[in-house]
């Protein structure tokens, strides 16, 4: 099945994409990690990238794709508000794995003296924050790709529990090969193939975004809670639909 089929055609964009997806996930959402990224690269070619934040969890993703194509394009979001240990994390990872392209995109320099010029929008308005230092460079990132490859499982919060390998997303189809992953499996793995782990997960960060919206998490919390924490937020919106090719990302 792909893209070309005329079944897919006679639909409306959009409904082509939801029913690709289907079939996608009828047939392989319950297959093996490697096989469901196997399905996704071969349909796909160099019409699909993986999208990684480098945190806590992601050599593992990184690892299962490089041992298949080192050469897949890996989009990393440089909000320049990182830690610096995730850039540096990033750079390990990389040459440890031998991939080869790595793409760092990052805002535009208008976008940020526009909305940002003081760099505390997150203080004011993390959502508008998160859209213009993240949504909108993965957008303009994205743009060629009929797919991409997300890290996201479905133990990671009560939103992504029923996460499914292959979905829909703004005219691409969204792969999650890790949804039925759980935290031991990602321990399991990262020993199993002697994988480093981002520095700062031994200090108290299980999950890793910006620096000035990430806190330490104690024993006991979710995994997440660290993450703008004391508000309702849970996600900076790459994980909700993108902005369209000529859209601002109105209601994301």
């Amino acid at each position: 099945m792909g893209r070309n089929e005329a079944s897919l055609l006679a639909l409306d964009p959009a409904e082509a994409v939801a029913a690709e997806a289907r079939a996608l996930e009828a047939q392989h959402g319950n297959a093996s990690t490697e096989e469901i990224l196997r399905v996704a690269l071969d349909l796909y070619g160099d019409r699909i990238g993986l999208v990684s934040s480098f945190g806590a969890d992601s050599a593992v993703l990184l690892h299962i794709v490089a041992k298949i194509d080192p050469h897949v394009p890996v989009i990393f979001v440089d909000t320049r508000k990182h830690f610096a240990e995730t850039l540096s994390y990033r750079d390990e990872l990389a040459g440890r794995l031998g991939l080869t392209d790595v793409r760092s995109v990052t805002p535009e320099p208008e976008d940020i003296a526009a909305a940002d010029a003081d760099g505390a929008l997150w203080l004011r308005d993390n959502d508008r924050c998160c859209h213009i230092r993240k949504v909108m460079p993965l957008a303009r990132a994205l743009k060629g790709f009929d797919a991409w490859i997300s890290g996201r499982k479905r133990f990671q919060s009560a939103g992504r529990s029923i996460l499914p390998a292959f979905e829909p997303e703004e005219g691409r189809i969204k792969i999650n090969p890790l949804a039925a992953w759980s935290a031991a499996d990602i321990i399991a793995h990262m020993k199993e193939h002697d994988l480093p782990r981002h520095p700062l997960v031994a200090k108290g960060y299980p999950s890793i975004g910006c620096m000035p919206c990430t806190d330490k998490v104690a024993e006991g919390e979710d995994p997440r809670a660290g993450r703008w924490r004391g508000q309702d937020k849970t996600e900076c919106g790459i994980h909700f639909a993108l902005p369209g090719e000529n859209e601002d990302g109105a209601g994301i």
